[in-house]
């Protein structure tokens, strides 16, 4: 019911809006291939996840709204994508909840007219120039560039695990990704007794929350169907706590004790012997231990790009160094390129919710420099937001920005969110990922703003 009313709410908000919304006619071809084969763009966006698509109209609409018009085709987003995926609801189809079919659109058909597609990916970076090289020796420059490119998972750099995955009899799955989404539920559903682990590795992971919400949803599911006395559900875990932020983590450990799930913290996934059923973790000594398995869920190591190692724009590590309030370069010889999401060093969880902060941020202050030289008072406070699903009808609405300082939403209205809630579980299952289709992608939805795009002075 919650889901519901807020539905019909922001459906009608948005159907209110003046925003033009363009899609791509069919007889826009010609006009689109004209533009997209350009050698130079206003703004050049590199990748079209959640932060690409996003931005990309977003900085369209900003001039548009000043009066300052941008024509069609001077924003080109270039990416190779035949897909784009909708990554949070792969939790949900792990969970039996949703077809992953649910949560991929064709790319090309996410992109509107006022923007110029350029279906290839980016080789290497030329900031000095202001220009970048495609996969295919093209050479395309720019006024502005935004960096949007995520970050890739390091599925070799496990063992044994790639194997494991790609034998549908192995207890093994994960996820984080469309091609093994599924997978996970077959796994959950199949188990009728054993040990089903769950990993998280050390370091950089997208939406860090993900490995334990699927925990939960699968020891729910567990005890429903009258299989909790015969499973034991463990968490294997290279951080040193629950979670990042010490509010929700002492909660999500509360809970972990009290629903009778054990956990090592500082044990990492090194490597997968499926065939005899044996998970190896590293330890904060440098030992290792073997485990015995018979599910194993793993969340995989990630990291930058590889196009990224070593390029001029990004840092010894591969990510993109960005002014965490202004997510302008740090590098002053690169004024005119900026970066979001996954792909950044900003020092906050990388989430799709992290974006819908960021991304009016990043628009505000490129256009302020545009059209004045000068950055605007847009500033991005690390805002990002964990839906931790706890089971089946309930989720804990972890929010916070930098520093691990909660920022709730909703807490004036529910109480703290550390307590897990039926509406808080429709925001993820139903909510989200419709806000995400329709508005999201298209550049018109603000995070805690809704619909409204934030006003900074």
């Amino acid at each position: 019911m919650a889901a519901q009313v807020a539905c019909n709410h922001m459906s009608a908000m948005l159907a209110t809006r003046t925003l033009i919304r363009r899609s791509v006619p069919s007889s826009a071809a010609r006009w689109a291939s004209t533009a997209a084969s350009r050698d130079k763009f206003k703004v050049l966006v590199i990748g079209a996840g959640s932060g690409g698509l996003s931005v990309a109209n977003q900085i369209y609409y900003r001039f548009e709204a000043a009066g300052k018009p941008l024509n069609e085709g001077d924003i080109g987003i270039l990416d190779a994508a035949e897909y784009h995926y909708y990554q949070p609801g792969w939790t949900l189809v792990g969970a039996g909840l949703k077809q992953k079919t649910d949560t991929r659109r064709p790319l090309a058909s996410l992109i509107p007219s006022h923007l110029a597609h350029i279906p290839e990916n980016v080789k290497s970076f030329s900031p000095t120039s202001s220009s970048v090289t495609t996969t295919s020796g093209r050479t395309i420059a720019y006024e502005s560039l935004v960096v949007a490119t995520g970050l890739q998972t390091n599925w070799s750099a496990i063992p044994g695990l790639q194997k494991a995955l790609a034998d549908p009899s192995s207890g093994v799955s994960s996820i984080y990704s469309y091609d093994t989404c599924d997978k996970v539920w077959h796994d959950i559903d199949a188990l009728r007794s054993g040990k089903a682990i769950f990993t998280q590795p050390a370091g950089v992971l997208k939406c860090a929350g993900a490995p334990q919400k699927i925990m939960w949803m699968a020891w729910d599911q567990f005890r429903k169907t009258g299989r909790g006395d015969t499973i034991s559900v463990d968490f294997y875990t290279g951080m040193p706590s629950m979670f990042s932020v010490k509010k929700y983590s002492d909660a999500l450990n509360q809970l972990r004790i009290e629903r009778g799930v054990s956990a090592e913290f500082q044990h990492n996934l090194v490597s997968v012997d499926s065939a005899n059923a044996k998970a190896t973790f590293k330890k904060a000594d440098s030992t290792t231990v073997d485990v015995d398995y018979t599910l194993l869920h793993v969340s995989p190591p990630m990291g930058p790009l590889e196009a990224m190692k070593g390029a001029p724009i990004a840092d010894a590590a591969g990510w993109i160094p960005v002014d965490k309030y202004t997510l302008r370069h740090t590098n002053p010889e690169f004024g005119n390129v900026w970066a979001l999401g996954d792909c950044s060093n900003l020092p906050t969880s990388k989430t799709a919710a992290a974006v819908t902060a960021q991304a009016p941020v990043l628009t505000e202050n490129l256009f302020s420099v545009v059209d004045t030289g000068k950055i605007s008072e847009a500033k991005y406070d690390g805002y990002t937001s964990c839906p931790l699903l706890t089971g089946y009808g309930q989720l804990m609405l972890a929010e916070f920005k930098y520093d691990g300082v909660p920022k709730e939403t909703f807490s004036r209205f529910f109480g703290d969110q550390t307590t897990p809630r039926l509406a808080f579980y429709h925001l993820k299952k139903d909510f989200f990922p419709w806000i995400y289709w329709q508005s999201m992608v298209k550049g018109t939805w603000f995070g805690a703003s809704g619909p409204i795009r934030p006003k900074f002075h």
